[in-house]
């Protein structure tokens, strides 16, 4: 037994419609990376064609000289500090030294001109720094360079996970694609009536029998419905089936063993002969207790092939017929009759299927769109392996 009639959620509403679309997005990320690939691939083809070592070395020579011209301006300036003065001509000196077909060289001699002079204003050190500015153009081009890799890193990543989600919803459309041969016009209602008639009886039946019979009575019930093919309970822990076989309370409903265990001592003196053995036996396993209910009595939704959900009943009927009334087995018997129909499988298929897809799914098989949008999924799939295969580092 499983989950019964009308018990599936109603997904129409926020389903696949409302979702981003795998396929879209996995194109849309595809192209972003092949984007980003192209853009790191110019930006580094720039770096090659100038070289990469002369690039880094003009970047970082300008850097050395801005770090000389930040650390020593407030001291060498004016007629202040000459010490200062003079260990920043030798360092600046030093940080701006380059061979004469180095990059930015003239840039490097033009920023050490501007400040060559015995007395320095801070209108020297401005322009030292716009000398450097055609050196900039390196430091600007190795972080474009480390900005343009970040963004390709991002956008490799993003393309994978999202050609993973395409990958799972191509199974998915293929699944849908499998389930295009249900009639979705069939009258579903003929089947699904009398399984929801049938399994909400069931469960008032097991409640009430539950609330009335005995311990005992409950647990002969449930060793009986444990032996019975489909049927899936939990049995008895062994000690507290123990206590319902050996002391007079076993002869009291379920629930009243329960509102004995929240007794005091001296209360439950008045109910029982052994309070210690109740609670030891009854208090521990309240939560098994309390859940015991009819759900392993009731039929699957969509339900078994015919065949099976034939014999299934067959196997229930006589122990339905312990919690049940007359009228609850009877509309167990008719549900079997109609799994023997003729027209069984093509009802349950189409219960199966209305049951299986969203509202988007199911309109894809009505209109027959589900093969083109299975073959769109391979052709993004492939587009994706194949960006992602180029773009490779």
């Amino acid at each position: 037994m499983g989950d019964a009639a009308g018990g599936a959620a109603d997904r129409g509403a926020a389903g696949r419609d409302a979702e981003p679309d795998p396929v879209a997005e996995a194109g849309e990320a595809a192209a972003r990376l092949r984007e980003r690939y192209d853009e790191l691939r110019g930006i580094e083809g720039r770096i090659a064609d100038l070289g990469r070592e002369r690039v880094e070395a003009a970047a970082d020579t300008y850097r050395r000289a801005h770090r000389v011209l930040d650390e020593y301006e407030e001291d060498a300036v004016g007629s202040g500090d000459f010490e200062a003065y003079v260990r920043f001509e030798g360092e600046f000196a030093n940080a701006v030294d380059v061979d004469d077909d180095a990059l930015a060289a003239d840039a490097f001699a033009a920023a050490d001109e501007a400040v060559d002079k015995k007395r320095l204003s801070e209108r020297d050190f401005e322009a030292a720094r716009e000398a450097l500015e055609p050196a900039g153009e390196y430091v600007d081009l190795l972080a474009d360079r480390d900005e343009a890799l970040d963004d390709y890193r991002i956008a490799r990543r993003d393309a994978r996970e999202a050609k993973k989600r395409l990958a799972a919803r191509l199974d998915e459309l293929r699944e849908v694609a499998a389930m295009a041969d249900a009639d979705l016009d069939a009258d579903v209602d003929r089947l699904r009536e009398p399984v929801e008639t049938y399994n909400e009886a069931v469960r008032e039946s097991f409640d009430e029998f539950y609330k009335s019979a005995s311990a005992r009575e409950a647990f002969s019930f449930l060793d009986r419905a444990d032996a019975t093919p489909f049927v899936d309970v939990d049995v008895p822990p062994t000690d507290l089936a123990d206590y319902v076989a050996e002391y007079e309370a076993g002869k009291e409903p379920l629930p009243t063993l329960l509102k004995y265990a929240d007794y005091s001592n001296s209360k439950l003196e008045h109910y029982v002969d052994d309070p210690g053995a109740l609670r030891t036996a009854v208090a521990v396993h309240r939560t098994y207790i309390e859940r015991l209910d009819g759900e392993p009595l009731t039929l699957d939704w969509p339900p078994a092939a015919g065949d099976e959900l034939a014999y299934e009943i067959d196997e229930l009927i006589p122990l339905v017929s312990r919690v049940a009334d007359d009228d609850t087995v009877a509309t167990l018997r008719a549900v079997r009759d109609l799994a023997r129909d003729d027209e069984y499988e093509r009802l349950r298929r189409a219960a199966e299927v209305r049951d299986a897809l969203d509202d988007p799914e199911l309109e894809l098989v009505r209109t027959g769109a589900v093969d083109d949008r299975v073959r769109e999924a391979e052709r993004t799939l492939e587009i994706a392996e194949d960006v992602l295969a180029e773009t490779e580092r």
